[in-house]
């Protein structure tokens, strides 16, 4: 049997896409840890950061979507931070069912809580890292997601 090999480029971007998944099972244990006082998991960081940076109130399935979630799994995460009172539902003028998700002032403070203790930790661990490295690390992941997203 045949076996199919890289290219190059092939190569470099499985060895990125390794270390991306490493780094993100990293980065939501330190969420989790960063945002624990709070009550928050990195889940509910995420969501609530999706819902406080949405510039109009939206439907879950459109924050899933933002995230690059399933529809399901945010539901769930929403249905909690709503009997916490993080979350509220709306009417939606568009559609019936398809509620529309608001912060809470509850919801507002804990993720302007998160977001202060985030910055802390984000400038310690970016010392020694170029902000022009950073800057594109972050075009190549974003060049990578939109490629992803052309190809759904």
């Amino acid at each position: 049997m045949a076996t199919k090999r890289h290219t190059s480029g092939g190569e470099a971007l499985t060895d990125l896409v390794l270390a991306v998944f490493r780094l993100n099972g990293r980065l939501l244990a330190a969420g989790d840890s960063l945002v624990a006082d709070l009550g928050l998991t990195s889940a509910r960081w995420q969501v609530l950061g999706a819902i406080a940076l949405s510039p109009t109130l939206q439907p879950v399935a459109w924050l899933a979507r933002s995230m690059g979630l399933n529809r399901q799994g945010v539901q769930r995460i929403i249905n909690e931070m709503r009997d916490d009172g993080l979350v509220e539902l709306r009417p939606n003028p568009n559609h019936r069912r398809a509620h529309l998700v608001a912060l809470t002032r509850r919801g507002q403070d804990a993720f302007s809580a998160a977001t202060s203790l985030q910055a802390p930790w984000a400038n310690a661990l970016a010392k020694g890292i170029t902000p022009n490295e950073l800057a594109a690390a972050s075009r190549t992941l974003k060049m990578l997601n939109e490629r992803l997203d052309s190809a759904d």
